[in-house]
């Protein structure tokens, strides 16, 4: 019998490409999101295979409930991120940071405690998190506090949990919808100057985070790590 795979947070972006990854693979994918319009053209780029829900990870009941229908599941990837809390920490608005951190933080936790209802011991747990939350970039403190939230959970949850997986991918710069809260040549100059500090020499893309995703939930032997997958851009000072 194939995997079975859910994505909470699958219908753009990394979650996406997630999708597609683990369904290339051979996997039954099942991805959620909050917006309709947005999940019934994953499933359709997805195609035969993958099923989804419309889910709002922020929507305590409805997630739990969304998972108690499903049965076992093997592994779990929550992709759901929030609003940017992203600008100068002077004038940081307190309700962006809350804004954020339900946004992601929290809906994070609540996806994770649903998904324990169904998900089989020795499968997976992956987080999404952001590299802003090691990074020391001026601009970001907002968004690192609710990654690195996220992070501190891992090794934690990695104990409590066993013999379930619980692993956090940590990308750098990755070109998805999320940036579309920037104009387009903020845009531009924000993914040129990381570009031009990073070795590997590029932003990156989905499909960069989709296959560290595929690792953490093959890697049988890998468990509390958070992986960072920036391009290198951390060996280097921040240049944003």
């Amino acid at each position: 019998m194939n995997a079975r795979v859910v994505v909470i947070g699958g219908t753009s972006g990394i979650g996406l490409a997630t999708a597609e990854r683990q369904k290339r693979e051979g996997r039954e994918v099942i991805v959620t999101g909050r917006d309709k319009s947005k999940l019934e053209a994953a499933l359709e780029r997805l195609g035969e295979g993958a099923t989804g829900a419309c889910v709002d990870a922020m929507d305590e009941a409805a997630t739990q409930a969304f998972f108690a229908d499903l049965g076992e599941v093997d592994h779990v990837v929550v992709a759901v991120t929030g609003n940017t809390a992203a600008g100068p920490f002077r004038t940081l608005p307190i309700q962006d940071l809350r804004a954020a951190a339900e946004g992601k933080l929290v809906a994070q936790t609540v996806a994770a405690q649903a998904a324990l209802r169904v998900l089989r011991p020795g499968g997976s747990l992956t987080f999404v998190t952001a590299g802003s939350s090691g990074a020391a970039i001026p601009g970001t403190a907002g968004l690192a506090a609710v990654n690195a939230a996220v992070e501190a959970m891992v090794p934690v949850l990695a104990v409590e949990l066993a013999p379930i997986r619980v692993n956090a991918v940590s990308p750098g710069i990755i070109d998805t919808p999320w940036w579309d809260w920037m104009d387009a040549d903020a845009r531009r100059q924000t993914f040129e100057a990381y570009a031009g500090n990073a070795p590997a020499g590029r932003v990156g893309q989905p499909e960069d985070i989709a296959g560290a995703i595929a690792y953490l939930i093959d890697g049988t032997f890998t468990t509390g790590v958070v992986l960072s997958v920036d391009g290198g851009s951390r060996l280097r000072p921040a240049a944003l």
